[in-house]
């Protein structure tokens, strides 16, 4: 964030920001007029539900509406307009324009679910700011949603003090809990619980539709302190729940103490009959476990229909007098099952648990492959409903009920279930001699590792998890339980559609939507489609599922062992290498598609988190590709890049997402400590006040992060910073072709590097160089660096051109058909059909990349596999002479850069032909 003196005008543009924040109704007189159904006016942007389908349970929205710059003021609000009359929304800033406009909105909606499938969002004059749904009090917070109260603490190990609803308590102190072991692997251990400590409280927002209160801690008791973490809680108006948003920082330096369990847990009170107490939980397949406390069916005498219905159908049971009166007399004699447990251990494989009480057995209640993930625990009178997100997918984890069978039940939602084995954070080899740069440079050519003793650290990692609780007033029926489990693991999100985006001009001209295109590229839309759709299906074939896993992809597959390379050094897990989150991105964007998305959706929770550091030596930076996340030497800003990251905060305008860009705009300094090329000869630089910098890997990352801030605060020093450095590069001997030099950090800009300096990497362009770049051309234009990098995107495939302009010869350049879409960005900005059609003729070439691609799998059976395995190559191509295939091992390098040529290719090329 800028340091720059708090000037009039932005206290001036703020003070507007906070009026924006608020939503307004139309004056009375009619101001605004309800519009009539359909009806989409000029400069209204069109939105939808993801899926296109209006879902069948609602607790509240919030989503993400670009603007076309010069048509939206600060000084708008806006309203939602569905089949009914407009509906007033909280909506906030979430990035500008160079000319002070909004660029990007967010918006909250609460109470009812809008009506109507076409829904608008409409640009009003204010009128109004309506109170907020919080109020504070002096030891915190009330939220009040109209439907539940909620009370949350300033400071204290109980993030929610308790939850009413219709004037009873269902919920008390909401905490977070953590389990560590301590004791070397095969001895004797014991285990501790450290409970969660808010040292910040937070109201982060507070409006008529949506509250959030943001808390920050760690877990700690009289012995220790360990893991950090970050919550949001986020509470709609006319709703009875709310949704947590989880983050644990992993800070664990000692190995002989092991995380074990970590959760959020709660109290609830019980008053009703032990057998008006429901337990339930719901499959991934819609089913339903529901039983009692205390049942009642079974027994040897039967307590009557009307009881036993009653029970199952979790409505109260009849008065004791209509009891069978050989059970009314005998309840105290029915077994009183208080405790249960959900555990999802593996993807594949979940079982349900129940006891009598604590130190007696467990019984085995029931198994099955997949859980939802939600479950229930109340009576007739009300009760509360919970789940985690992603249940199965991101294994162990575990829903926990105790002591139902008492007046205060507690229930943990364990993210780690502290059932399973615990997190093993362990460095997966030891040094094996690699102690020096020239060595570990030779075991690089081997396993494709980037190995250094000390930096395989998981210290600063995290992991996000998203938690919900709602509050009921009655035991659902088995229809409603199950549209809050679907809403839980798939919650509805309103999306700005592809076309109003795209006339927005977000995200630069490199992408453009299915629908501008008909009959036109159909082999190229229906290839990549099954590119994507092949690795959908590989997530699942696979089983790229866990805590620590979920969200990403493997890098190279081994079609010898019919794996793919887990463990193979740096052919392992993907780390967002060569871009493969900015692929599903613009795909998204593209298609429209929700399975699209939401892989978009967990890649990107992953990649920012997992991937990352957020504390110690190595913050903010990202791994390279490694078997564990965190295990390459390789820490860099071309994997914590902002550009992987903006997608999902302006679609969304998830907060959690905001930080961690917020944590990469001085990522560079970092790189002062720890240089990405030093085994190759880069050194830091001599003078404290700069960094060196490759312009390709490095500088594409802070031009991203500070691009970024500078449109979420219109900060005028950010912008300089960012030009500055882009009027460096341009000014360099070869401008980008010169390849590396050092940086003012505090400036932005780069020194002169000698006049004879030269250093072209095939990677510099491929970690979202080229996409921010054709952002900066739209938003901060600059005639020298325009031409510096119109240069780059014109040469970089023309070796003889090249050559000539840099005054040496060049050899052979790697990736040629990925910097296919720089040939053709240069053709579009310059209307060159002829270098139009030479960026066509690079892209099919496949050199560097997918000459052949098809659509071919073969089915790999047993016992050269443990089970049935569809197999697919990267390449096929036919030997004319003997008429056998030879195929390539499918590699996630290669589908993501032909997936983001492809895609630019069409909108780009299609531009040119179309002036």
């Amino acid at each position: 964030m800028s340091d720059s003196p708090y000037s009039r005008r932005r206290f001036l543009r703020d003070s507007a920001l906070v009026s924006l924040a608020m939503p307004l109704l139309p004056r009375s007189g009619g101001a605004t007029v309800p519009l009539s159904a359909g009806s989409a006016p000029t400069g209204a942007a069109a939105i939808h539900w993801l899926g296109k389908q209006t879902p069948d349970s609602f607790a509240g929205v919030t989503w993400g509406v670009a603007w076309p710059e010069g048509t939206v003021s600060a000084e708008k609000a806006f309203l939602l307009q569905g089949a009914a009359r407009p509906r007033p929304l909280q909506s906030w800033p979430l990035a500008w324009w160079p000319d002070g406009t909004v660029k990007w909105s967010a918006h909250a909606l609460g109470g009812d679910l809008p009506e109507g499938e076409r829904l608008t969002v409409i640009p009003v004059e204010k009128t109004s700011e309506p109170a907020g749904i919080a109020s504070e009090t002096e030891d915190g917070w009330v939220i009040n949603t109209g439907n539940i109260q909620a009370r949350v603490s300033r400071k204290g190990d109980s993030l929610v003090t308790e939850i009413r609803q219709e004037g009873k308590v269902l919920l008390t102190n909401g905490r977070l809990v953590l389990r560590i072991s301590h004791g070397e692997e095969d001895q004797t251990q014991y285990t501790e619980t450290l409970t969660g400590q808010a040292d910040s409280v937070v109201l982060e927002q507070n409006g008529p539709q949506r509250a959030v209160i943001l808390l920050r801690g760690t877990h700690r008791n009289s012995n220790n302190t360990l893991i950090r973490f970050v919550v949001r809680l986020y509470w709609y108006a006319g709703q009875s729940s709310v949704r947590v948003m989880h983050t644990l920082i992993y800070d664990n330096d000692q190995p002989e103490r092991t995380v074990s369990g970590i959760g959020l847990t709660f109290d609830a009170p019980q008053q009703a009959p032990l057998y008006d107490r429901h337990v339930r939980f719901v499959s991934d397949q819609g089913g339903i476990f529901h039983e009692a406390v205390r049942g009642l069916s079974g027994l040897r005498r039967d307590p009557g229909r009307a009881v036993v219905a009653a029970q199952l159908q979790g409505t109260a049971a009849p008065p004791l007098k209509d009891f069978t009166p050989i059970v009314a007399q005998r309840l105290e004699m029915i077994p009183a099952f208080g405790s249960y447990r959900l555990l999802q251990h593996h993807p594949d494989g979940y079982q349900i648990r129940k006891r009598t009480k604590e130190n007696q057995a467990w019984l085995l209640s029931a198994t099955g492959t997949r859980a939802a993930g939600v479950g229930y625990l109340g009576a007739p009178v009300g009760g509360i409903a919970f789940g985690i997100r992603n249940f199965w997918q991101s294994y162990p984890a575990c829903l926990d009920i105790s002591n139902a069978h008492t007046p205060l039940a507690t229930v943990t939602l364990w993210l780690w279930s502290p059932w399973a084995e615990a997190m093993d954070m362990r460095t997966w080899h030891d040094d094996m001699g690699l102690t020096t740069y020239t060595a570990q440079r030779e075991a690089l050519d081997i396993t494709y590792e980037d190995y250094e003793p000390g930096y395989d650290t998981p210290y600063g990692v995290a992991r996000t998890s998203e938690l919900f609780i709602e509050l009921l007033p009655h035991t659902p029926d088995n229809d409603q339980l199950q549209k809050i489990a679907h809403r839980m693991q798939h919650p509805p999100q309103l999306v700005t559609s592809s076309e109003t985006l795209s006339e927005a001009a977000v995200f630069g001209p490199v992408w453009a939507p299915a629908s501008r295109f008909g009959q036109r590229y159909q082999p190229l839309r229906e290839q990549l489609g099954w590119y994507f759709d092949f690795y959908r299906r590989e997530v699942e074939q696979r089983k790229w599922y866990g805590f620590w896993d979920y969200g990403d992809v493997m890098h190279t597959y081994d079609s010898d062992r019919h794996v793919w390379r887990y463990d193979v050094g740096g052919f392992a897990w993907d780390n967002s290498e060569l871009s493969t989150d900015l692929w599903l991105w613009y795909y998204f964007l593209h298609s429209g598609r929700t399975d699209v998305f939401r892989m978009a959706e967990a890649m990107t929770r992953h990649t920012g988190e997992v991937d990352v550091y957020h504390l110690g030596r190595f913050a903010p930076l990202g791994s390279r590709h490694n078997v564990r996340h965190w295990g390459d030497s390789a820490k860099q800003l071309r994997i914590s890049t902002v550009a992987n990251r903006r997608f999902l905060y302006y679609l969304t305008a998830d907060e959690r997402i905001g930080e961690l860009m917020d944590e990469q705009i001085e990522g560079v300094r970092t790189l002062q400590r720890v240089p990405p090329g030093r085994k190759i000869g880069q050194k830091p630089a001599s003078d404290p006040r700069y960094v060196s910098l490759y312009f390709g890997t490095d500088w594409g990352a802070v031009a991203a992060a500070w691009l970024t801030a500078w449109e979420r605060r219109n900060d005028p020093k950010m912008r300089q910073r960012l030009l500055n450095s882009m009027q460096s590069i341009a000014a360099q001997p070869h401008g980008f072709f010169t390849g590396l030099s050092e940086m003012d950090i505090d400036t932005g800009a780069f020194r002169q590097a000698p006049k004879d300096q030269l250093f072209i990497s095939h990677l510099s362009a491929v970690f979202g160089l080229a996409e921010i770049c054709s952002e900066l051309l739209q938003v901060l234009p600059d005639k020298s660096f325009s031409d510096a990098w119109l240069e780059y995107c014109r040469l970089y495939n023309d070796l003889p051109a090249l050559s000539q302009a840099v005054g040496k010869p060049i050899k052979k350049l790697n990736l040629v058909q990925g910097h296919a879409r720089l040939t053709a960005f240069a053709a579009w900005h310059n209307h060159d059909k002829a270098l139009a059609k030479r960026a066509w003729q690079e892209f099919y070439s496949g050199k560097g990349g997918i000459a052949h691609p098809n659509q071919q799998q073969r089915l790999i059976r047993p016992p050269e596999v443990l089970y049935p395995v569809r197999e697919a190559s990267i390449d096929s191509t036919i030997d004319k002479r003997s008429g056998s295939t030879a195929t390539t091992d499918l590699a996630t390098n290669a589908v993501s850069q032909w997936g983001l040529t492809a895609l630019s290719l069409m909108a780009l090329s299609d531009s040119v032909s179309d002036k």
